[in-house]
């Protein structure tokens, strides 16, 4: 078991990191749901149609997803044990994210934006189960409290 007053120097570096990390998600989607037109000039209309028409219950899960993985990793930082609820509520809102994408509307995501977001995804799926699991052994030796 860790001692409670001092943490392991990993933690400080998966925290900051995923949190940086996490940020950029975060970003993504706050300037996609705004509108922000400067940011969205990198799409073309059709592309920003394709963002911009996701129903409520696929842009809930992708909040939940953004939003519980930048929670998760101030929690880590935080060294609370409920960095792991976080992560597990960021991993459900990515596979109701993902069943949308890439279950409903693959045709139209790969027309639209070519392998980039199998890929992209690929990764952020990585990140995500790595994170929930990296909580979950800090937690179970005692670094999360």
């Amino acid at each position: 078991m860790s001692e409670m007053g001092k943490a392991p120097f990993h933690l400080w570096i998966v925290g900051i990191l995923t949190l940086l990390w996490n940020a950029i998600g975060a970003f993504d989607y706050t300037m996609t749901k705004l509108r922000n037109a400067d940011y969205l000039s990198a799409f073309t209309p059709e592309q920003q149609a394709y963002f911009h028409g996701f129903p409520l219950w696929a842009s809930a899960g992708w909040a939940l997803g953004v939003w519980g993985a930048v929670l998760g990793s101030i929690l880590l930082l935080a060294r609370s044990r409920h960095a792991v609820t976080a992560f597990a509520a960021s991993l459900a809102g990515l596979a109701v994210s993902s069943f949308y994408q890439f279950g409903l509307h693959y045709g139209d995501l790969e027309r639209l934006f070519g392998t980039f977001p199998m890929v992209f995804s690929a990764i952020v799926w990585i990140v995500a189960i790595a994170l929930f699991v990296y909580a979950r052994r800090q937690a179970a030796v005692g670094v999360l409290r």
